[in-house]
This record gives structure tokens, C-alpha cells and sequence, in this order.
């Protein structure tokens, strides 16, 4: 498996748009914290989310391709087990249901960042120290919910024995730590 610093190369190298980047690096702090929470290997639960959308530029985000092209980019330097989450984080481009605590993770890991990061821009001073959970789950119900963010996916943390409360906790202590 390859090392943080060569994972860190790797998403520079591919990945230009720097809100992009930052919602990787948010990526990966959520996901070393659920790896820690749920008896998981923190690095690479990490690495994965810091590399699920390293092709995002590439295929233009489209479904159909975004992930299968991430795995021909990262044959060979991530886990089979990351690899298979990366690939499955965007159940679009395969069809196919989540069944790894790795999979399910990395789908609502990744997926609250851009929750957090959207509710996070409804209050005035625009950090995610100032999002509460409870400011969280009522977006969460919302008719206009933030936009590319997909309900079933951050209740993917269901399936891994997270309430939706302690999840998006988690998340928003791991994203915090990012803007200090």
C-alpha cells in the first residue's frame, strides 16, 4: 500500500480544483475516524478517503465511468479491499449494493463532507465548528437538500452500527480538526 505522502502526490497530481481537495482531505479525517471508532485500519480507511475521487477531474464526475477509472489509477498501490470501496462509493457507476463496513464507510464518509461543508455555508461565519448535528439531520430532511449529496448514502452509516446523530458528530469533530 502506498504511503500517505505518495497518496498526497498522487491526488495533487490529479486533482486541480482546490474545494475538491479539501473535500478529499475532509474525506480522509472522517474516514480515520470511523476506521478508529469501528476497530478498522486507520490508514487505510484513510487513504481511501483521501483518494475515492481521484478521478473526478478526469471522467468529469460521470457516473457511469467515476470509480472504475479510479480503479485502473490505483491497481495496484491501495488494498483490494480500498480499492473495492473506491470503487463503490459511487453506487452509479456500478449498480451494485454496498455489503463491506469498507464500502458503506467510504460511501457516507465521503458523503457528509459535502453535507457539512453545504450546511456549514448557511451560517455567517462559514466554518464547520459552526454546524451543530442537529442542524445536520434537519438538512438532511429538507426538500432542497444540499445539492449532489445523497440521502441513502450518509445512511449507509446505519449499516455499520452508527446512529445518523453519532455519525454526523464524528464527522463534523474530524472535519473541525482540518480548519485549525
Amino acid at each position: 500500500m502506498i504511503t500517505r505522502e505518495e497518496a498526497v502526490r498522487l491526488l495533487e497530481e490529479h486533482i486541480a480544483s482546490e474545494n475538491m481537495r479539501r473535500h478529499c482531505y475532509a474525506s480522509e479525517a472522517v474516514l480515520r475516524a470511523l476506521a478508529r471508532r469501528l476497530g478498522h485500519n486507520e490508514e487505510e480507511w484513510g487513504i481511501a478517503g483521501l483518494l475515492h475521487d481521484i478521478d473526478v477531474e478526469i471522467t468529469k464526475a460521470d457516473p457511469l465511468i467515476h470509480g472504475p477509472y479510479a480503479a485502473r489509477l490505483l491497481d495496484g498501490k491501495v488494498t483490494p479491499e480500498a480499492l473495492d470501496a473506491i470503487v463503490m462509493h459511487n453506487e452509479m457507476a456500478t449498480g451494485m449494493e454496498r455489503t463491506t463496513a469498507f464500502q458503506q464507510a467510504l460511501a457516507a464518509g465521503e458523503t457528509i463532507t459535502g453535507l457539512i461543508t453545504a450546511t456549514a455555508l448557511v451560517y455567517p461565519d462559514k466554518k464547520v465548528s459552526s454546524v451543530k448535528v442537529k442542524s445536520i439531520t434537519k438538512r438532511m430532511k429538507e426538500k432542497a437538500f444540499a445539492a449532489s449529496v445523497k440521502r441513502e448514502n450518509i445512511l449507509e452509516c446505519e449499516k455499520i452500527g452508527l446512529s445518523l446523530e453519532e455519525f454526523a458528530g464524528l464527522a463534523l469533530e474530524a472535519m473541525t480538526s482540518l480548519e485549525s
